[in-house]
């Protein structure tokens, strides 16, 4: 548990999708989640979406973060957070989806649209570390004794 000055930063749940074997860009995001102080739990690369549910119903996460390389992010992120948000427990929970949503390389509104509206808190499909950031550092924090 990573507390600075009296606080404890929000933990993180870090995740692939389904079909997505690229393991370096969760390696790099969990890498940069805990340079920011925060607590990471990695599933890793193909996490099925009941791994995912479970995880997140367990750890309770301030984030969760999906990531998607192999362009098929838009398919499975779609399922995985109607999944997510079918259950209340998790109604608070800041969940974003980033990286290649889809397979023809170009950025598609009505892809990024159907993600927000199915619920997911923000899409970051064109590699916006700021926006990232500033949206991590926005997380509820919680005093520690």
């Amino acid at each position: 548990m990573n507390s600075m000055h009296g606080i404890q930063l929000p933990s993180v749940l870090v995740t692939g999708t389904s079909s997505d074997a690229h393991t370096w860009n969760l390696v790099y995001l969990q890498l940069l989640l805990e340079e920011w102080g925060h607590d990471v739990t990695n599933l890793g690369p193909c996490a099925p979406d009941d791994l995912v549910l479970g995880a997140a119903l367990e750890h309770r996460p301030a984030l969760l973060v999906v990531s998607s390389v192999n362009g098929h992010g838009h398919q499975d992120g779609l399922r995985l957070v109607r999944r997510l948000r079918s259950h209340p427990e998790l109604a608070a929970t800041t969940m974003v989806i980033g990286g290649k949503l889809g397979t023809d390389g170009l950025r598609n509104v009505g892809q990024v649209r159907r993600l927000l509206e199915a619920g997911y808190d923000r899409v970051f499909d064109d590699g916006d570390v700021a926006a990232f950031r500033e949206l991590v550092s926005r997380l509820p924090v919680r005093a520690v004794s």
